[in-house]
């Protein structure tokens, strides 16, 4: 494809790329022409200043997510990976269809819809069987069908297992960080998994951060006495408050929510105050930087439950909520007050301006019972392409125990386990290397490199 711009930033040599691909890829094959509805697929390629003119193998970055655009480098270690991977790859960072520049879809895309069925099906379009049929294509028709190396990240390593079920021929090797799904897909047994570890996270927040559980109490309080509203006018209520552990299997959340709280109260110097919830007032600082990480990509909210959808299933209905509904400890009053991790619920879609769109939509899908099929359990048992996947034992996302289950079932794959690193650790520098090592030394990555 034309490319759309040309340059360098520090360390690395980077190309601009767009091509169309179909909106529905039903009755359709990538590699193709594309006839008919179809939407964007932006990506880039990146190599090191030194490779520009060198005949490098292909590496394709699978975004974390759903809902996730790729990576946008401000030089090879800010993306730890990257700066490894680049000595020996072009690396390809595609944008997901609906995300970054890929046609992205947002409340302003969902409002056009005036019925929920109709959003619904377009919906069910940015899931993990277009998203691997949008890669394939692009692999056949951009880059002359060439194979490449895939290195997974999340939600991108569910991505993975989609892809060597459905084209497996076009993959060399594959790398997974933090990212096996569990076969047979289940988001109500994912949660069931999650909650103790969401509330395990708070605790250690808790244990290590002791002054912030007074804070973390005091701020839900003034939320459940008041009516606070964020600077866009949407409601701020303890369940959107809990919803900022998302980030507590990653680092460093807890002091990015220490210091959060740290800018709490706007009085005086910002202690505590002694006296109750009525005296109290939250700074806007506080309140403007609550509000920044309550409305982040939006896509990803929407589709957080369907990336379990896998073929005929018992309906969804907000598996997240079911399961937290018999916890009392996750309760808005409880104290100390819990967070909650990467989990939607159905009042997200009725408080935030951003999600508001997609609510019909959701009522939908969450009743939905017939999706398309991403595995091939028979396939992924006969795989005989090298699968290198490093599982984090206590991701608080990912249930380290599901994962190495369905890798038993996956020919020809290799664990490290390790609990050295937190669900985010691809994004330092020695993860991505060790996994590589390790392929390599193996003989995995024979046919890449021959």
């Amino acid at each position: 494809m034309p490319r759309l711009a040309s340059y360098y930033i520090p360390g690395l040599y980077v190309e601009d790329h767009s091509c169309r691909v179909p909106l529905d890829w039903t009755g359709k094959e990538p590699g193709q022409s594309v006839d008919g509805a179809s939407i964007s697929l932006f990506y880039r390629v990146l190599c090191s200043p030194e490779h520009v003119h060198d005949d490098l193998p292909l590496l394709v970055f699978l975004q974390g997510g759903p809902g996730g655009a790729g990576p946008r480098p401000m030089n090879p270690s800010s993306e730890g990976w990257i700066a490894e991977a680049s000595k020996h790859f072009r690396v390809v960072l595609p944008d997901q269809r609906g995300t970054g520049r890929s046609s992205p879809v947002g409340a302003a895309t969902m409002s056009v819809f005036h019925k929920g069925r109709e959003g619904a099906d377009y919906l069910k379009h940015f899931l993990a069987d277009s998203i691997v049929r949008d890669f394939e294509h692009l692999r056949r028709s951009s880059f002359a069908g060439r194979k490449w190396t895939t290195l997974g990240q999340s939600y991108g390593g569910f991505l993975t297992l989609s892809y060597l079920s459905l084209y497996p021929e076009g993959i060399d090797a594959a790398f997974t960080t933090g990212g096996i799904p569990h076969i047979p897909a289940s988001a109500t047994e994912v949660y069931e998994h999650t909650f103790p570890r969401m509330r395990a996270k708070t605790q250690e927040f808790y244990a290590r951060y002791p002054q912030d559980e007074a804070r973390v109490a005091a701020v839900s309080d003034i939320l459940a006495a008041g009516d606070v509203r964020l600077e866009n006018g949407d409601p701020l209520s303890v369940e959107a408050f809990q919803t900022l552990g998302s980030n507590f299997g990653m680092k460093p959340s807890f002091e990015t929510m220490h210091w959060l709280l740290d800018t709490a109260f706007r009085d005086g110097d910002g202690s505590l105050p002694g006296s109750g919830a009525g005296d109290m007032h939250l700074g806007e600082d506080f309140l403007n930087a609550v509000m920044t990480r309550l409305h982040s990509k939006p896509l990803y909210w929407p589709l957080q439950e369907f990336i379990y959808a896998d073929g005929e299933i018992e309906p969804i209905r907000w598996a997240a909520q079911r399961v937290r509904d018999e916890d009392p400890s996750f309760s808005t009053s409880a104290r100390p007050l819990l967070f909650t991790g990467e989990a939607i619920f159905p009042w997200m879609f009725e408080q935030q301006g951003q999600l508001r769109p997609f609510k019909a939509a959701l009522d939908v899908l969450m009743e939905e019972s017939h999706w398309n099929r991403i595995y091939d359990t028979g396939q992924l048992a006969r795989n005989d392409v090298p699968l290198q996947s490093a599982v984090y034992y206590d991701d608080m996302y990912v249930d380290s125990g599901m994962q190495l289950d369905t890798l038993s079932r996956v020919g020809n794959a290799h664990a490290w386990v390790t609990n050295g690193y937190e669900h985010d650790g691809v994004h330092g520098d020695a993860v991505f290397r060790t996994l590589f090592e390790q392929a390599r030394d193996r003989g995995d990555l024979e046919a890449v490199f021959s």
